[in-house]
């Protein structure tokens, strides 16, 4: 697909044709995106774009909803959500604002390098990809389409000078007089006007030009012409023939200590233009990020593409600041006096600004991060007395002067575990580069695909670790790669000989960061490593023991990354910091207070989870989840069993919600066979939640099932709970009422009074269940309504899909398919909203059982299919035995018993046999079986 946001937002199809996108809110979220394809682009400077500096109430939810309604346009793979936001997976060269800018520097290149031809050719490329106000529908990005409206007329100005120089006088008298009414404070094209006027023998109106600027500048700006203007006056006044005839071609820059490179560059073609575009704005910009992130190489490359004169000086060598004015002297050439008078000693600072005085040049002071002020000092001095000068700096954190651009050099793009094909992202095709100069003939195939993934991924995207890891192809396999990265120090400790030493190890490249930080600097970085997916400024504080100033000196010094509003570290720097830690003897007071952090995190959210603040919530909890994981296994491994018991047992109602079986029931049958028979005293609703946990992905082993059964003893199926809220509802689901009904319901009944607001809205759809196993409708119908509204006036999203579920069942079973429909649709629709993908499979199967009943069965098929994937991908085995149940009877209703046959075995193996809530399951898969006459028994019952 074509992105186009120079003017209104349209998208082109792979025919050409546009795509409908839907209102302006829509077009807005796709221009914002676009001017970042490719990159992730926080959800909270979406929000700021579309709704402005006051956004709406919900703003997140809306924003969601945009995103939504972008992704059907589009299709889901092309907006990625990410935990930081969203990203538009494209390339910038699709986006026709970022092929602009390219083809613009290009053209401007051609221009000075003396290709005038070449360069309006460009020229005329770029200026016709506009179609009107740039980023039109995004009211909120002033400015960013100011700057793309700056770049537009500078554009405009080049395109002028090349068909100057290339004698087209006459043509473009008019354009200019045009230009110069609509910008009468610039001076280029009133001097432009000037050589056209007189290129076309027109010299008295040419000097009027002059006149006229002189005046507005004076009124307007109390200034006089500046020296393009004034030299453009004096040639007219001379009659300088140069005037008329196209400019001579310049003399070549220089390249003062420039580095030759040897390899090829890949995958930053973006940055590439940042880095000039930010030239262009200002003087001094700062390339920051990790080591191995491919700053140096972007530098040169970047600098390589100036127009002016550049002098490159490596600061690695130099250790002590006040070096640093002698080691930039030295690049420039600039040589002490052979006979220096004795009583007039000349300093490094006064030689280095008298040589660069009048001079246009750029200056690029690589890897400064160990001498961070005096470059800071150097550049600040060189700036202030040096006009022409422009400064390009790079290095671990950022000089910190004023009129500093910053530009954060990321690691590659990666591709996610599911592309299609890898080598559409960078981080891939640098491998695939590199290795194959090591390795002729490697090439990433289908063979190996997923394990050049796993490497890419493993090293976080950082160019110089995958270099690293391409270059052990000479003697291992990509799989023998991949498999070693749990070693990466030890794997990647064989560099370029001629490498900086810091380059040519993995290690090197950390521990050279590592020992530029102080004290508490590195306390923080190496308890830091205990965090899986990151964490908050607060939270790092608590379990770290160092305030957040810390934290954030480490992200000022590419350590960690702000991602959205939390702190992460790259893999590679946490393994390095998590060594440190263990050094250190740390690991055990560290983990315990992560566990203990989080320990509280869980029991403040889990109360939170059943309330109007549901939502908001379940984002934190998924943002916390990897920790909280980490959390539970250190505890049980250490054998704090209380401390793992209430993790557990307080995350229940969160994994249930999220549909993490999986892991969660992992997690519960490694604590619960460490336990074993013996219950914590005071612990028992946490001990029987922990075994409902591990039992719910379905198959267990006889020692879990055991436990379980001895789980079963401890507890009634309708105790009300007094810590573990949500246990009154994984009781009525695994265990529930057996034997007598009647006596549940008004068991039920006579405990609801004295219920908090969650659990007795729940106890009536309890009552309302049991109502109707008697057969009792109208009253189960009025339990049923009664809950709904109680779950509705607090806001409990996940109430609200059980209740419209139940409700939708007593209908299908009174024969009312449409209104059983119509439930299951608007249960659907609150579980999407509230992301429960085992309530959305659950509800697209209760809607599949209502479309057969209204005789529509492929319909019922295409509601079952994503059922079973969802229900199969987070392990609830008793959606997947459903959804694989109706696809059965779809497929024996349509005369394929055989299909039918296999799907039911299927659905019978995956269906758990000991949980209360399947029993309905269990009985129509019998009944399915029945009816194609293969009797429970035999080869059927194998499974």
């Amino acid at each position: 697909m074509r992105f186009q946001i120079l003017g209104p937002a349209t998208v082109l199809g792979e025919d050409g044709e546009p795509v409908a996108l839907g209102g302006p809110r829509v077009r807005a979220l796709l221009t914002l995106l676009a001017l970042d394809a490719g990159r992730v682009v926080a959800a909270d400077r979406l929000a700021a774009g579309l709704y402005g500096p006051e956004p709406p109430e919900g703003v997140a939810n809306a924003l969601q909803s945009q995103v939504s309604r972008l992704r059907r346009a589009l299709g889901r793979d092309l907006v990625e959500f990410h935990p930081a936001g969203y990203r538009l997976a494209a390339e910038p060269s699709d986006v026709d604002a970022h092929r602009f800018e390219r083809l613009a520097a290009a053209g401007r290149q051609a221009l000075v390098a003396g290709d005038p031809g070449r360069a309006a050719g460009l020229l005329r490329e770029a200026l016709e990809l506009w179609r009107g106000v740039p980023l039109a529908d995004a009211p909120h990005a002033e400015g960013a389409a100011s700057a793309l409206e700056e770049l537009r007329l500078a554009a405009t100005e080049d395109r002028v000078q090349a068909d100057l120089d290339l004698g087209r006088h006459r043509e473009l008298a008019a354009e200019l007089r045009g230009l110069v009414a609509a910008h009468p404070l610039r001076e280029r094209p009133r001097a432009q006007l000037m050589r056209a006027l007189y290129g076309s023998g027109r010299q008295a109106e040419a000097l009027t030009v002059y006149d006229e600027a002189r005046r507005i500048l004076d009124e307007e700006l109390g200034v006089a012409p500046g020296p393009e203007l004034a030299a453009a006056h004096l040639a007219v006044l001379r009659a300088d023939p140069a005037l008329g005839a196209p400019a001579p071609a310049p003399a070549a820059p220089q390249r003062m200590g420039l580095p030759a490179q040897l390899t090829s560059f890949v995958g930053r073609d973006r940055e590439l233009a940042q880095v000039s575009a930010r030239l262009r704005a200002g003087r001094l910009v700062t390339l920051i990020g990790p080591g191995g992130a491919g700053k140096t190489r972007l530098a040169v490359e970047a600098s390589g593409q100036e127009p002016q004169d550049v002098c490159f000086v490596p600061l690695a060598p130099v250790t002590e600041g006040a070096d640093v004015p002698a080691a930039v002297l030295a690049a420039l050439g600039v040589r002490d006096a052979l006979r220096p008078a004795a009583d007039r000693p000349v300093d490094p600072l006064t030689r280095l600004a008298t040589a660069l005085a009048g001079r246009e040049l750029l200056l690029v002071l690589d890897n400064c991060e160990h001498l961070v002020e005096a470059t800071a000092e150097l550049t600040d001095l060189l700036l202030a007395s040096c006009p022409g000068l422009r400064v390009l700096v790079t290095g671990r954190e950022a000089l910190g002067i004023t009129g500093e651009s910053i530009l954060p050099v990321a690691p590659l793009r990666l591709p996610p575990p599911e592309a299609v094909d890898p080598l559409d992202y960078p981080a891939v095709r640098l491998f695939a580069d590199r290795a194959g100069a090591v390795a002729p003939g490697f090439a990433v195939d289908a063979v190996n695909a997923a394990h050049v993934v796993r490497i890419c991924r493993a090293l976080d995207g950082l160019p110089l670790a995958i270099e690293l890891a391409a270059a052990r192809l000479r003697t291992m396999s990509v799989a023998d790669v991949a498999a070693r990265l749990d070693d990466r120090f030890r794997l990647l400790a064989r560099g370029s000989r001629t490498a900086l030493p810091r380059h040519q190890t993995l290690r090197a490249v950390v521990a050279w960061s590592w020992d530029l930080l102080d004290a508490d600097e590195q306390r923080m970085a190496r308890r830091f490593s205990v965090f899986v997916g990151g964490a908050r400024p607060e939270t790092a504080e608590r379990v770290c023991g160092l305030p957040e100033e810390v934290l954030f000196s480490l992200a000022e010094k590419s350590l960690v990354e702000r991602v959205g509003g939390r702190y992460r570290m790259l893999a590679t720097i946490q393994a390095f910091c998590a060594e440190r830690l263990a050094e250190s003897g740390e690991v055990a007071a560290a983990r315990d207070a992560h566990a203990a952090c989080y320990l509280d995190l869980v029991l403040a959210a889990d109360d939170r989870l059943r309330t109007r603040e549901q939502l908001e919530w379940l984002a934190r909890l998924d943002e916390e989840s990897d920790d909280v994981n980490a959390a539970v296994r250190w505890a049980t491994e250490t054998g704090q069993v209380g401390t793992a018991l209430r993790l557990l047992a307080h995350c229940a109602c969160y994994w249930w919600m999220r549909g993490h079986r999986v892991t969660s029931a992992d997690l519960a049958a490694t604590l619960l066979l460490k336990l074993g028979t013996a219950v914590p005293e005071g612990l028992e609703e946490e001990y029987v939640t922990c075994a409902i946990v591990t039992a719910w992905r379905g198959e267990v082993g006889d020692e879990v099932r055991d436990l379980l059964a001895h789980s079963r003893t401890l507890l009634p199926w309708d105790h009300v709970p007094r810590r573990v809220e949500f246990l009154m509802m994984l009781l009525s689901m695994f265990n529930g009422p057996r034997g007598d009904f009647e006596e549940a319901y008004l068991g039920v009944r006579r405990t609801m009074a004295g219920l908090a607001p969650w659990p007795r809205a729940l106890a009536y759809a309890g009552a309302a269940f049991v109502l109707q196993v008697l057969g009792r409708v109208e009253e189960a119908a009025g339990h049923f309504h009664e809950s709904l509204a109680r779950f509705r006036a607090i806001g409990e999203h996940w109430g609200t899909v059980l209740v419209l579920s139940g409700l939708g069942t007593l209908h299908q079973e009174q024969g009312d398919h449409a209104t059983a429909y119509a439930l299951a649709d608007e249960s659907l629709a609150t579980a999407r909203e509230l992301k429960a993908t085992t309530e959305i499979a659950e509800s697209l199967c209760r809607r599949g059982d209502a479309l057969q009943g209204l005789g529509r069965p492929e319909e019922a098929r295409a509601d079952y299919l994503p059922a079973a994937e969802l229900a199969g991908r987070n392990g609830s085995v008793e959606i997947l035995a459903w959804a694989l149940l109706g696809l059965a009877e779809v497929a024996l209703r349509g005369g394929a018993p055989e299909e039918a046959r296999v799907l039911l075995l299927r659905a019978r193996a995956e269906c758990p046999d000991d949980w209360y809530s399947t029993a309905e399951t269990r009985a129509r898969i019998a009944a399915a079986l029945t009816e194609i006459g293969d009797q429970v028994g035999g080869a059927v019952s194998d499974r």
